[in-house]
């Protein structure tokens, strides 16, 4: 183990940096964006280090030059000024009713006007807020920074709940609403959140707001470059690799197979999950760490409900509007998208086209097991399991034991989705065999009414073909006269053909064949 102090989960940068703390050195991009504007919106995924840049600003703008030694901003920065601050980090309350946003506004704005003061006229949150900013400034003679941390989160909070959603906005909204009220008093605002469904509508007057979430320039403020990796971390590797049994190059391999691949533009460089970089370096195991902070269920709740095929999460097509959207009942990619879940893949120039994708191994196992619950018959503790049980079936070549256990996965279909039996078909089929893909060979393909899948072995090659509403003859009948086993015909491996055929009044596999 490495006696490094790795930050995990620590988002004070003043602590960070007096205790000892291991920092990726992001000051010179901060310098840039504090001297180049004033008013800027970031959205990235949780756990991405959007706090411990809010925290590293406040400290820049306190004027803490001590806590800055060794780092690039040391050399950038002459003036050292002392602005006044006000920071509003939005993470620490629960937000399921309307009281739960106006107590932490009203605890924050009281703690405000202890030190700059109040005015009895000023009654609304709105009204608060703007004379909080109004008197800071006359009072200390340096315009203000403000610092939004989680903007969103009560929104995010309040998905399938329009009426609160609405409530929010509606408070939000003027508040924020000081901050273009106020412009000649400020000295510079940056607001961070996981998604932007609540730019259009809880920013709709702030214009002058900077979004800076598809900026090139950017795009390394928040996260690590493979450039960081080895800069910071090359000891850690190949200590990392004699730990794993592995050599240097597969160790380098690893990390990027598992957490590099976000895009937040086109045509970027790759960015690293540093949250799973540091966990991985820390315990000295690869591991699914992002994962284990928790998954919002309010992502499952989009997908199923607009009855999303999951299939087309793996390369689905969207345009810059979508990727900035507002969340929208239409379509779940834009929050699936802004968590991190998926990421730019391939742009198309010509049409304005983004192809999206998950970003890494970490993101598309993680995400794929925690829906599997969501869409079958299987309980949390029994999903790991079952996946591992329906592998080793695969792999003993005993398909009649893991075509009952695929059977199990459909009963009791949840009402909510009867409505589009073949997507839920389709849905169940993709995460079962998308999870099994990450331990055996599995090629999976989806046109009008049927599913055909290949899965391989060691020893044994298995040709599927689904059928709804049809019959399992029928099913076997298409992979002969379709040649489906042709490419295999000469292997040395086992041969498995099966024909399986879905009944919409069961809800499940009604029959099949193996040959």
């Amino acid at each position: 183990m490495s006696d490094r102090l790795y930050p995990i989960g620590i988002q004070n940068f003043e602590s960070l940096r007096k205790d000892g703390y291991l920092y990726v050195d992001k000051t010179r991009l901060i310098y840039r964006l504090v001297k180049t504007g004033r008013y800027y919106f970031l959205s990235r995924p949780r756990r991405f280090g959007k706090s411990l840049l809010i925290s590293t600003l406040e400290a820049y703008f306190r004027g803490k030059r001590e806590v800055f030694q060794g780092l690039a901003m040391e050399e950038l920065e002459k003036e050292w000024a002392r602005h006044p601050i006000l920071h509003l980090d939005l993470n620490i309350e629960k937000y399921d009713t309307l009281e739960s946003l106006g107590n932490i506004l009203n605890n924050v704005l009281t703690r405000w006007e202890k030190e700059y003061g109040s005015e009895p006229s000023e009654v609304s949150f709105s009204l608060r807020f703007a004379g909080i900013i109004r008197r800071a400034h006359e009072l200390t003679g340096q315009r203000v920074v403000i610092l939004v941390d989680e903007y969103d989160k009560p929104m995010l909070q309040a998905i399938g709940n329009e009426e609160l959603q609405r409530e929010f906005r509606n408070t939000l909204k003027p508040f924020y609403g000081a901050l273009k009220t106020m412009d000649g008093d400020i000295k510079f605002a940056l607001l961070t959140g996981v998604t932007k469904f609540g730019k259009v509508s809880v920013f709709s007057d702030l214009n002058n707001l900077n979004d800076i979430s598809m900026d090139e320039r950017y795009v390394a403020l928040c996260g690590m470059t493979e450039e960081e990796i080895h800069h910071y971390f090359e000891d850690d590797i190949h200590q990392l690799a004699s730990t794993q049994g592995l050599t240097y190059e597969e160790t380098c391999g690893r990390l990027k197979e598992s957490y590099d691949g976000y895009h937040f533009v086109e045509n970027s460089e790759g960015i690293y999950n540093p949250f799973s970089v540091l966990n991985t370096f820390d315990k000295m195991k690869f591991g699914s760490y992002w994962f284990e902070t928790g998954t919002p269920t309010y992502l499952v709740e989009l997908l199923k409900q607009n009855h999303y095929n999951l299939e087309q999460m793996a390369h689905e097509e969207t345009n810059s509007e979508v990727l900035n959207s507002i969340y929208a009942d239409e379509s779940p990619i834009p929050v699936i998208y802004q968590s991190g879940y998926l990421t730019i893949k391939d742009y198309d120039e010509r049409f304005g086209n983004y192809v999206l994708g998950f970003p890494n191994r970490e993101v598309e196992e993680g995400f794929i097991k925690f829906l599997l619950p969501f869409y079958a018959n299987v309980n949390k503790v029994e999903s790991p399991f079952e996946i591992q049980q329906f592998v080793k079936e695969i792999e003993f070549g005993k398909p009649d034991a893991f075509l009952r256990r695929l059977q199990s996965f459909f009963a009791d279909t949840p009402y909510e989705l009867i409505r589009d039996l073949e997507v839920h078909y389709q849905n169940v089929l993709f995460i079962v065999f998308r999870l099994v893909g990450f331990y055996v060979k599995a090629e999976y393909h989806t046109s009008e009414g049927r599913v055909d899948l290949v899965l391989q072995t060691d020893r044994y090659i298995y040709v599927m073909e689904f059928k709804l509403e049809g019959t399992a003859e029928e099913a076997i009948r298409q992979i002969e006269e379709k040649h489906y086993a042709r490419p295999f015909e000469a292997d040395s491996r086992q041969l498995f053909k099966i024909g399986i055929n879905f009944d919409n009044k069961t809800r499940n596999i009604e029959k099949w064949i193996v040959e």
